[in-house]
């Protein structure tokens, strides 16, 4: 079985408008860079996406806000992404901002497959709204849903024709994850090999979780940087 795709504009035609997808990364780290501008060249629009934040203004998922195709978000801030804050305050964006331990176990457990869990994480605040809460071992908690989605966008360093894929230091944040959790997964990948290159003991995402891969090329990798003293003084 050879689940690569021929590119990443191939993958992005598989994706309709008002599709629910995941994409993985934390902050720019990790992130499918090419799907992304294959979804935002394609014009795919009225997106749900979950995801840790929203990228910056013009790289990662800013692009597909400025060139307004998201329609909700569904992440745990609005970072460094002023055009994301734009929206959201004016109202042209839904946005679910969650707790980000709770928004890892949401997709956790879309992928598990369980109906949902409880946690003390929120409780008493705008986050509890609406939701039910129990009081546990004295404590209160509130229910929280699983997360799925209709496609995820997973960024690996190494995969094979198999989709067995290997992550690289942090961008093996929420890619894992949300590879369990989706209907179809993409991934997007520096490298391609055949089976049996990469060895089973490293495997961190199983084939068996991957629909498609596709080749990413070169990447651009952008690094947020925070700048709080001369670098002098450091």
């Amino acid at each position: 079985m050879n689940k690569v795709l021929p590119s990443v504009e191939a993958a992005a035609a598989l994706i309709p408008d008002g599709a629910t997808i995941m994409v993985g990364g934390f902050g720019l780290c990790g992130i499918p860079e090419h799907l992304i501008l294959a979804l935002r060249d394609r014009g795919t629009r009225d997106l749900t996406v979950i995801s840790n934040n929203a990228g910056v203004d013009d790289f990662g998922l800013g692009v597909l806000l400025g060139a307004r195709q998201v329609r909700k978000m569904i992440a745990t801030y609005v970072g460094e992404n002023k055009e994301f804050e734009r929206q959201v305050l004016s109202g042209e964006v839904d946005c679910e901002l969650v707790p980000q331990g709770t928004f890892a176990e949401r997709i956790r457990a879309g992928g598990a497959g369980i109906g949902g869990f409880f946690t003390p994480t929120g409780y008493g605040t705008v986050v509890a709204e609406g939701k039910e809460t129990r009081l546990i071992d004295g404590r209160h908690h509130v229910l929280e849903l699983p997360l799925r989605a209709d496609f995820a966008l997973v960024k690996g360093y190494v995969g094979d024709r198999l989709g067995n894929l290997v992550y690289r230091k942090t961008a093996r944040n929420f890619n894992p994850v949300m590879a369990t959790a989706a209907t179809v997964t993409i991934a997007e990948v520096e490298r391609i090999v055949e089976p049996g290159e990469i060895d089973p003991e490293v495997v961190v995402t199983p084939g068996i979780f991957v629909r498609h891969v596709v080749h990413g090329g070169r990447y651009e990798k952008r690094i947020e940087r925070l700048t709080t003293r001369p670098a002098d003084t450091i």
